[in-house]
């Protein structure tokens, strides 16, 4: 029994050590194209539009979540991106709602 001791905790620090790594990956919202973000090429969309949604609103001091604006202005750039799929994301934002003014939202 105690030679299983030293397996299994080296056996659990492996994994957290592997699980604290895929944890670490960071993304550079800048540079996600319009169809890296519409073919959910880089992370799920939810967490790139709410990380948007919040960069633009607090770039307007606004803490108010507004669900069903939030999907009509990421049918917006959706439709923009569709057109445009080799535009940054965030400029295809910026450009479809007026210069980064709206909150963008969730896919639908």
């Amino acid at each position: 029994m105690s030679e299983l001791k030293p397996l299994l905790l080296g056996s659990m620090f492996a994994l957290l050590v592997v699980l604290a790594a895929q944890a670490q990956v960071t993304i550079d919202v800048s540079k996600i194209t319009c169809d890296q973000y519409m073919l959910d090429k880089v992370t799920d969309f939810r967490t790139i539009a709410v990380w948007l949604d919040g960069f633009y609103a607090g770039r307007r001091n606004n803490t108010v979540v507004d669900p069903a604006a939030l999907q009509g202005n990421v049918a917006k750039v959706e439709k923009y991106c569709a057109s445009n799929p080799g535009v940054a994301l965030m400029q295809a934002v910026e450009t479809t709602l007026g210069g980064g003014d709206r909150a963008v939202g969730s896919k639908k």
